[in-house]
């Protein structure tokens, strides 16, 4: 079954789908193919933050088509090796909120009913 994983480094944001049996090694594979960087070259952590083992399988962390859906994927974390040869610190940037609504709007969201004074 298709498992659906959103993988965050900082502000990037990757959509992609596996197998439930895919490896973590196969995965690092596709990454390599989106960011052009080696699978010796990344980390991937579940969302406990735990490192994923290249050799086990996307089900052996929990990821299944049950608890990752195309309208809610799995998040996985990404960290890539830097130039000295130590691996970043896992920084997945927190998505931005969108903006209060003007009080003009904030009317409308009691559906149209007039508040009573």
């Amino acid at each position: 079954m298709d498992v659906f994983l959103m993988i965050r480094r900082k502000k990037l944001t990757i959509f992609t789908d596996a197998k439930d049996d895919t490896t973590v090694l196969e995965l690092k594979k596709m990454i390599e193919g989106i960011m052009k960087v080696p699978p010796a070259n990344q980390q991937l952590f579940n969302k406990e933050n735990m490192l994923m083992s290249d050799s086990k399988t996307l089900q052996d962390y929990g990821l299944t088509s049950a608890t990752a859906k195309a309208q809610c994927p799995a998040l996985v974390g990404l960290a890539l090796r830097q130039p000295d040869g130590q691996f970043e610190p896992l920084e997945m940037t927190p998505f931005s909120l969108p903006p209060d609504l003007p009080d003009v709007m904030k009317s409308q969201e009691n559906n149209g009913q007039e508040q009573s004074p």
